[in-house]
């Protein structure tokens, strides 16, 4: 039995109340769950909702290889203790996501977990106890010696129950302020991701070339609105398909979605943040995932923050979540 590993984030944040949403609704009845962070965040939730706890604590998460189906927490030692303030951003919560993703991270590394999902965190928080990354993604990259350079940031529409087209995007360039993205969209880079990409679509089973969008309007119009399309974008194109790549572009960003919506392209290759996600929010804004490419094991994440204003309201919406863990789920089955 494979186990898939959940950190819960950060536990001032909503991560707490969606995996205790979550499994008092669905219990792991055919499938084993080891959640990395404290304890006392789970059951102020449980409290608050009046559920009874539904984890086995565990002193080692090691032992959860030997464990059948059902939940099993383990909290670092770090951890115990301590007070998270729901609601409310503290370098507290950032020591807890950080001290879980380190926990998790040792699972995998020894095989014990097969793939991991990860709550939301706050990344000044992160950063404020002491951990110096900017966030997930670049943590992860790092800690499983892949490097930060070497992964590709992917976000896609997700339903369990409807396997109609989905907006799949993954982004050339991350968090980056845009003066400086058109100085980081290069041609190896542009070349990485694709790759990453289409491995990704052989996993999921989906044929059909990845669309990859112009960083200018218009895909430039010829080199009037300017040259990247020209100088970068296309040759990159051209050696991806020499590698048997399944490629089309630049295309047009304004009208490229509109088609990958439809069908016409399984994935999108966005210049940058907000060109990508923008229209995939729009469609997906509850049940994106985001999926990092070029790591080791799978890894998935609900596609939103902290939300440190809707803890405890009742109004957080737990289907994001609930997609993240499905396609891990899928991703680790197909991964063997």
């Amino acid at each position: 039995m494979k186990t898939l590993c959940i950190t819960l984030g950060d536990p001032c944040g909503l991560g707490p109340e969606l995996a205790v949403r979550h499994f008092t609704a669905a219990p792991a009845a055919d499938e084993r769950i080891l959640l990395i962070g404290p304890k006392a965040a789970l059951m102020r939730e449980l409290d608050r909702m009046g559920e009874q706890p539904f984890f086995q604590v565990l002193d080692s998460p090691a032992d959860v290889a030997d464990k059948g189906a059902g939940v099993y927490l383990h909290e670092p030692e770090r951890l115990k203790g301590l007070e998270y303030p729901a609601g409310q951003p503290s370098p507290v919560g950032g020591l807890a996501a950080g001290a879980s993703l380190d926990a998790a991270v040792e699972m995998l590394k020894a095989g014990v977990a097969h793939g991991l999902a990860t709550c939301p965190l706050n990344k000044a928080m992160l950063q404020e106890a002491g951990f110096d990354f900017p966030g997930h993604t670049e943590f992860l990259a790092e800690k499983l010696g892949v490097g930060r350079e070497n992964v590709c940031m992917h976000l896609c529409g997700h339903d369990p129950a409807d396997d109609s087209p989905k907006l799949r995007v993954s982004l050339v360039t991350t968090h980056p302020p845009l003066s400086a993205v058109p100085g980081l969209v290069t041609g190896e880079r542009i070349l990485h991701c694709l790759r990453l990409t289409a491995g990704f679509l052989e996993t999921l089973g989906l044929a059909g070339p990845v669309g990859v969008c112009g960083l200018n309007p218009h895909a430039g119009e010829s080199g009037k609105i300017g040259r990247e399309e020209i100088d970068v974008i296309i040759p990159a194109l051209e050696r991806a398909r020499a590698e048997g790549l399944d490629v089309a572009g630049p295309v047009p960003a304004d009208t490229i979605f509109h088609f990958a919506a439809q069908g016409a392209y399984p994935a999108v290759l966005a210049m940058y943040h907000d060109q990508g996600l923008a229209p995939l929010k729009l469609m997906h804004f509850s049940r994106a995932v985001n999926v990092t490419l070029g790591l080791p094991y799978p890894r998935t994440s609900p596609d939103h923050g902290t939300g440190y204003d809707l803890v405890g309201t009742g109004r957080a919406s737990v289907h994001s979540f609930e997609a993240a863990l499905d396609l891990l789920r899928r991703l680790v089955a197909r991964k063997g």
